[in-house]
């Protein structure tokens, strides 16, 4: 659930961690999405996979929120647990993750969407969540400076559209593409959101397809992690 507070000047752009961001070519960016640890991360357990000698391994990823309720902190999120056959190369590898962070990532966004979590956030396929998850998965296995590429604004500029459009999580966006938010004081555009193309560089890479060889099982789908994360102090 991004707010107002957490807009941060573009000139930063390539070292934040946290914040939004908003860019010309992918709109507002979620900074923490983007870090793209999680695709670090995952990418670990097939290195270890390829390493185990096992003809196959077992990897899992996983998105989720903690929330405090009851003066105590939970913990919930969505999962995919996967089964690969080892002998994967790099590009097969860098399919299956990246099939495994859009059936993961979408299965979040609906989660937060629940009912049940409305009292804690209205983020469920806010404007900038999908967008920026895949740009974090790009970055992860490009690592790179993109802020040339992507050209993130000024905080003065970025705050100008925020109060001009309102809040991004009020824009719902389904799909991992950009929504675009025309500078108000430009007189030469129309003053409408509108959804926009990828660039070249987060389009390069096809998902992983192929449930059926048996080089990839998915064991489990649609996970639902639920816990308790200890008492708030």
């Amino acid at each position: 659930m991004s707010t107002r507070a957490e807009i941060k000047d573009g000139a930063q752009f390539d070292v934040l961690r946290s914040g939004i961001v908003y860019t010309e070519v992918l709109g507002w960016i979620d900074m923490g999405h983007a870090r793209g640890s999680d695709i670090v991360e995952l990418k670990k357990q097939f290195i270890a996979g390829e390493r185990s000698g096992q003809p196959y391994y077992m990897v899992m990823y996983r998105q989720d929120m903690h929330f405090v309720k009851f003066n105590s902190q939970f913990g919930v999120g969505k999962f995919s647990r996967w089964e690969i056959k080892r002998g994967r190369s790099i590009e097969d590898i860098n399919r299956i993750m990246l099939a495994m962070m859009i059936n993961t990532a979408f299965r979040f966004e609906g989660l937060q969407s629940l009912s049940s979590f409305s009292w804690y956030t209205d983020s469920g396929f806010s404007g900038e969540d999908l967008v920026s998850d895949l740009f974090g998965f790009y970055r992860a296995i490009v690592p790179g400076r993109y802020g040339s590429h992507l050209r993130p604004v000024s905080y003065t500029a970025a705050t100008r559209r925020w109060d001009y459009y309102g809040a991004v999580g009020s824009y719902k966006n389904r799909g991992f593409y950009p929504i675009l938010f025309p500078d108000p004081d430009d007189p030469c555009v129309m003053h409408r959101p509108y959804t926009s193309i990828l660039p070249h560089f987060m389009t390069w890479l096809r998902p992983w397809n192929d449930f059926t060889s048996g080089i990839v099982k998915a064991i489990t789908d649609n996970g639902t992690s639920f816990g308790y994360t200890g008492m708030k102090r």
